[in-house]
């Protein structure tokens, strides 16, 4: 599976070591052309940091792109089990034009990746994308005969854990948590996170209970960081009488929250509760303008806490890229996505679970209420989700058309498919095809079941009707 987020497959099937040697090289030729106009012209080859999560796959498909990025001539520095968002700081580091994580982020074990990342250490942008598949699927590298062209050395996975780690302290107040003396309960499904969250957690004096915490690889329940995969810490959460629960996906770009009753809060208020702390208490580090970024599918909630602080919310097409490339220009305090994303500048430019985590404890330590009742004074909406295949694509237009019609008295976004907005009822509904699979998205969102029903319904008959015709 080609996409904007990268390369996906079956580990063995379609996804191999050639593959990712192919997928590498179309990545590390794309770096190449992308400096072609440069005056003067760098000395160097591009410079690639290539790490992985820790699925036991991981090491033979990085050998792969290493291999491949090598084929095309990059240098390449080696990493071992790292973060998404601690690739991001290494790149930053290194002084890297890319970064390269083999990863399946929240898929199931028996999926493996690889998610490229372009200076400063964000997702390539759309173009940047389709211009890396295009390159994939048109050349032809012999990456066994060409393999020397490249140079590798290693590189120090500590140095960028403790880089990822002092980036989070240096942006918040960590005394202010350590005076709180939290305990938490801490899932990372034995993915790429627990070494670095846990790090984290230490100089913040918060007391952990480990789940899943060795980066194995073999995850002890669905890595998917939702509801019905995170019953067991819910349970422990409730069990250990901790302040609450924190879940990461793999890669650990993904936060999830459990309360300090058992209750998963799901992963749209994760964005929303750290933002409510950053967007109040910006440091001198984290953005000079009054802007939050997310993009038009994640929940109205982060608009509500927004305006509390008095600050413009800048909504995107779908995609972290398109995040972040906003967050850049506008130079945001925050940004994010409704998937448990938070993307913090001061950090890095990906969304990142540790960012996360230091604003979450932050907002409860200054805040002195519990989780449940900050999660219960936020303003309270219903979200559904659902999709319908698409035989072929042919027919988006005249879907997009007929929803744009039947809504034309309310507010509408065009950049990705059709936002329509009812400000005044607290309603919304995002219209789509999905960027990564032959679907459909709808979302909406309202303030009670019925809210949501009404207008979900009505939708679905429109999609419905004009895709039948």
């Amino acid at each position: 599976m080609l996409s904007v987020s990268g390369a996906r497959g079956i580990v063995d099937q379609s996804m191999t070591p050639a593959v990712a040697a192919r997928f590498a090289a179309a990545f590390g030729t794309h770096l190449f052309e992308a400096r072609a106009g440069d005056q003067p012209p760098s000395p160097l080859p591009p410079l690639v940091v290539v790490g992985r999560d820790s699925r036991p796959s991981g090491s033979t498909l990085q050998d792969g792109a290493v291999r491949g990025l090598c084929a095309v001539g990059c240098r390449v520095v080696r990493l071992g089990v790292q973060t998404t968002p601690s690739m991001a700081v290494a790149m930053g580091m290194m002084g890297a034009d890319g970064g390269m994580v083999i990863t399946a982020s929240h898929n199931p074990g028996q999926w493996n990746g690889l998610k490229c990342l372009v200076a400063p250490g964000c997702a390539p942008a759309l173009q940047d994308a389709q211009a890396i598949i295009s390159t994939y699927e048109t050349h032809t590298v012999d990456t066994e005969l060409a393999a020397a062209s490249g140079t590798v050395e290693s590189g120090d996975d500590q140095a960028v854990i403790d880089e990822h780690v002092r980036r989070v302290l240096a942006s918040i107040d960590p005394e202010q948590i350590r005076q709180a003396g939290f305990a938490v309960v801490l899932d990372s499904v034995n993915g790429a996170g627990g070494p670095a969250a846990t790090a984290l957690l230490a100089q913040l004096g918060v007391t952990v209970v480990g789940m899943n915490l060795d980066p194995t690889g073999l995850f002890a329940h669905e890595p998917e960081p939702i509801k019905q995969n995170l019953t067991g810490l819910a349970s422990a959460v409730a069990e250990h009488g901790v302040h609450l629960g924190f879940a990461q996906d793999p890669d650990a770009d993904r936060l999830a929250v459990v309360d300090e009753t058992g209750r998963y809060i799901g992963e749209e208020y994760t964005l929303a509760l750290a933002a409510r702390y950053a967007l109040n208490h910006p440091g001198a580090d984290s953005g000079s303008s009054s802007i939050a970024v997310t993009n038009l599918s994640t929940s109205r909630m982060i608009d509500d806490v927004a305006a509390e602080a008095g600050v413009q919310v800048v909504r995107t097409p779908v995609g972290e890229a398109n995040v972040a490339e906003v967050i850049q220009g506008s130079r945001a305090v925050i940004g994010g996505e409704g998937n448990g994303g938070v993307v913090w500048p001061p950090v890095c430019h990906v969304r990142d679970s540790l960012s996360g985590m230091a604003l979450i404890l932050s907002l409860l330590a200054s805040d002195g209420r519990p989780l449940s009742t900050l999660v219960d004074s936020l303003p309270s909406y219903v979200i559904r989700k659902t999709k319908i295949d698409l035989p072929d694509r042919s027919g988006i237009r005249t879907v997009l058309s007929a929803l744009a019609q039947r809504y034309a008295g309310q507010q509408q976004d065009t950049q990705d498919g059709l936002r329509v907005d009812w400000p005044e009822q607290g309603c919304w509904l995002h219209v789509r095809p999905s960027n990564t699979e032959p679907i459909m998205r709808l979302i909406v969102e309202g303030p009670t079941e019925k809210d949501v029903e009404r207008i979900m319904n009505e939708a679905m008959a429109i999609v419905t009707r004009e895709m039948g015709d």
